[in-house]
C-alpha cells in the first residue's frame, strides 16, 4: 500500500467511527425516552380514579370508578368509597354487579347543611362492595364500580372520594391523598373531579310541528285510496268506426264509377 493511501485511509476511518458512536447515542437516547413514557403511562393508568358522566352543578351524575387489582400474590375483594359530608349527597343509588354486594351506609353529618332550602343532618357517607369468592379480582384484573349521586355542589367544588382497596392477605390500600398542582402526583392519589356550571335547561328549543298538507292538495295515501275505491270509466274509442266509414265510401266511390264505364260502353 502505498503511502498517499494509508494517510487517506486513515483519515477516513475516524469519521466513520464518530458517525457510529453517534448513531448509537442517538438509538440509545430514544429507547430510554420510550421506557420513560410506558412506565409513566403504566403508572397513572393503575390507579384507582373516578369518571363523572357529568359535573354539572346543581344536577345527578353517574360515578363510575376503576379499580385494578396491583397485588402480584393477593387478590382484592373489597372495595369502600367515602363521600363527602361537607357537601352531601341528597340522593345516592348503586347500579348492580354480578358477583358483588354493595351496601350504602348512612350517618349523621358532622355538622348540618342545607341543600336547596332544606336542612340535611343525615346522608349517605359511605357505599361499600364485597366479592363473593368467584368474583375477586386476581393479577392483571380489574372491575369499575358506578353509582348515581346528586345533586351535586356549586360550581368550582372539588369532589374529593376517598377509596379504600381491601386484598385478600389482610392488606388495605387508602387512595386518599390530595394532588397538589405543580407537585408531583402522590403514590395513591385521591379519586376526584372538579363541579362545573349548571346546564342551561332551556337552550334547546322544542323542535317545529310538521306542517299540515294543503286542503286542496290530495295526499299519496288519499290519492291511492281514491283510486282503489272508485273504478275508473273507459273513454269511447271511435277509431275503428272513422276508418270504417272511409273504406265504405271509398268503396261505394270505386262501384259507381265501375258502373259509370260499364253503361258508356
Amino acid at each position: 500500500m502505498t503511502t498517499s493511501n494509508t494517510r487517506a485511509l486513515k483519515s477516513r476511518t475516524p469519521k466513520t467511527s464518530t458517525l457510529k458512536t453517534s448513531a448509537l447515542k442517538t438509538v440509545t437516547v430514544v429507547s430510554a425516552a420510550a421506557g420513560l413514557m410506558v412506565l409513566g403511562v403504566g403508572s397513572a393508568s393503575a390507579h384507582v380514579h373516578v369518571d363523572p358522566a357529568s359535573t354539572s352543578a346543581g344536577g345527578f351524575s353517574q360515578l363510575t370508578f376503576r379499580v385494578p387489582n396491583e397485588s402480584g400474590t393477593a387478590k382484592t375483594t373489597k372495595v369502600t368509597v367515602t363521600l363527602p359530608t361537607a357537601t352531601p349527597f341528597t340522593s345516592v343509588s348503586v347500579k348492580p354487579l354480578d358477583g358483588w354486594t354493595a351496601k350504602i351506609t348512612e350517618a349523621a353529618l358532622p355538622a348540618p347543611v342545607t341543600v336547596e332550602g332544606a336542612k340535611i343532618t343525615k346522608a349517605a357517607t359511605t357505599v361499600t362492595w364485597t366479592a363473593d369468592a368467584a368474583h375477586q379480582l386476581g393479577q392483571h384484573e380489574y372491575q369499575t364500580f358506578s353509582i348515581s349521586v346528586g345533586r351535586l355542589p356549586e360550581a368550582g367544588t372539588t369532589v374529593a372520594l376517598p377509596a379504600a382497596q381491601t386484598y385478600s392477605d389482610g392488606t388495605v390500600v387508602n387512595w386518599n391523598e390530595p394532588e397538589t398542582a405543580g407537585q408531583a402526583q402522590p403514590e395513591h392519589p385521591v379519586p376526584s373531579f372538579v363541579t362545573t356550571a349548571a346546564a342551561d335547561e332551556h337552550s334547546h328549543a322544542a323542535p317545529p310541528a310538521p306542517a299540515a298538507p294543503a286542503a286542496d292538495t290530495p295526499t299519496a295515501d288519499t290519492a291511492a285510496a281514491a283510486s282503489s275505491t272508485t273504478p275508473a270509466t273507459a273513454a269511447p274509442d271511435n277509431t275503428f268506426g272513422i276508418v270504417g266509414l272511409g273504406a265504405g265510401l271509398l268503396g261505394l266511390a270505386a262501384g259507381t264509377a265501375a258502373l259509370a264505364r260499364t253503361r258508356k260502353r
